[in-house]
């Protein structure tokens, strides 16, 4: 059979939830993902070790200010990375795309939006309702 593609994905109807061409596809997305981060966080190290010293405080200023975004953005890429790490663990085990809380499965679309997802929306949403009873 050929891979699926998203189309193919989204427009799933059938009963053999997460078969093995649905964790092929899902894989190739993580490991796609996984690369791009990490292509990412190596341009970011360069960047950064080929800065030089600028004299003038304004422009130094400017570039710690860009320093501390781009850091910031690469440690949100290390969060997400550490989840499709976790997302590949669980595509070798046979757990992929089903609800870390309820079993249930999380659904093709919602993968699709969110590969490294590991709760259903009604689950995601309980603890989110959860979260804010309790924080207030």
């Amino acid at each position: 059979m050929a891979k699926l593609t998203e189309q193919d994905i989204l427009n799933w109807e059938g009963e053999d939830y997460m078969n093995a061409d649905h964790l092929e596809f899902f894989k190739e997305r993580l490991l796609q993902m996984q690369q791009e981060l990490l292509s990412n966080a190596n341009a970011t190290a360069n960047h950064l070790q080929e800065q030089e010293a600028t004299p003038d405080p304004a422009d130094r200023a400017t570039l710690e200010e860009e320093y501390a975004l781009e850091l910031r953005t690469r440690d949100r890429e290390r969060k997400l990375l550490q989840k499709i790490q976790s997302s590949l663990r669980d595509i070798e085990d046979g757990s992929y795309g089903f609800c870390e809380d309820t079993g249930e499965p999380i659904g093709l679309k919602r993968l699709m939006a969110r590969p490294t997802a590991t709760l259903s929306v009604e689950a995601q949403e309980r603890r989110e309702r959860m979260k804010r009873q309790y924080a207030d």
